[in-house]
């Protein structure tokens, strides 16, 4: 073989090989954690479970506080943006511009705990979300009724699930959620929701998917087997693996 064929044979051979990588490239999600009023002590635990998930269920994690990353240039690499426990405005209208944009074009969202307690000056991002916080009682036992165990963020539990958190009560609750978890009123106090009081949905919603579950106020949360299994469906979702 002359240096030429070899050469040539060397190029076509990196040139699949590139091509094969980008194909098995893995998808990519963004956790975004700022806050602009309480921060929870589980941001850390969160964001290192959360990337345990990916490493162990193939897809890529960045975490950030930057919201100057929040363009729709950058956004396009994500599959999924996952808000956890973000509080207060956090993102300019250039900012939130952007996230719109990147939700028209597919993109999927995903909230955790006081995600519904965000931008409360921005009407779509409550269509987004789904909900805005309105208060809470002290942390305590409850027990959650799983009113749909057909989605992959609920697919492993039983229809009741007993578990310590701390519990939201909600306002401006978005018509025509796909509820998934309720909690039963009658085993906690301070509950504000009645007997429709929801604690996890999703939904379609202006080109592409949301979930939002609002389990994760403890650190002990991250260390639970259940509830991580349901934030990987939940972001499974969001990104279309699941639907």
């Amino acid at each position: 073989m002359t240096w030429k064929k070899y050469f040539l044979l060397l190029l076509v051979l990196s040139v699949a090989i590139g091509a094969y990588a980008f194909k098995k490239a893995k998808p990519r999600i963004l956790v975004f954690t700022k806050t602009a009023a309480f921060r929870h002590d589980a941001i850390p635990a969160g964001k290192l479970a959360i990337m345990k998930l990916g490493a162990e269920n193939g897809f890529d994690v960045d975490t950030t506080e930057d919201a100057s990353l929040f363009t729709e240039k950058n956004l396009k690499k994500y599959k999924t943006i996952v808000f956890l426990s973000t509080t207060g405005n956090i993102l300019n209208d250039e900012q939130q511009a952007a996230m719109e944009s990147y939700i028209h074009k597919g993109g999927g969202f995903v909230g955790i705990h006081a995600a519904t307690d965000t931008e409360y000056d921005w009407p779509w991002y409550n269509q987004l979300v789904g909900a805005y916080f309105l208060s809470h009682p002290q942390q305590q036992t409850a027990t959650l009724r799983v009113v749909d165990r057909n989605h992959p963020a609920t697919r492993h539990l039983d229809s009741t699930w007993i578990r310590r958190d701390e519990w939201y009560n909600f306002k401006s609750i978005v018509p025509g959620l796909h509820v998934l978890i309720k909690i039963d009123e009658s085993t906690y106090k301070g509950g504000k929701n009645g007997d429709d009081h929801p604690m996890s949905w999703y939904r379609e919603f202006d080109g592409g998917r949301m979930f939002y579950t609002e389990l994760g106020h403890t650190k002990e949360s991250y260390q639970e087997e259940a509830f991580l299994k349901h934030v990987l469906g939940g972001i499974e979702y969001a990104m279309g693996r699941k639907k």
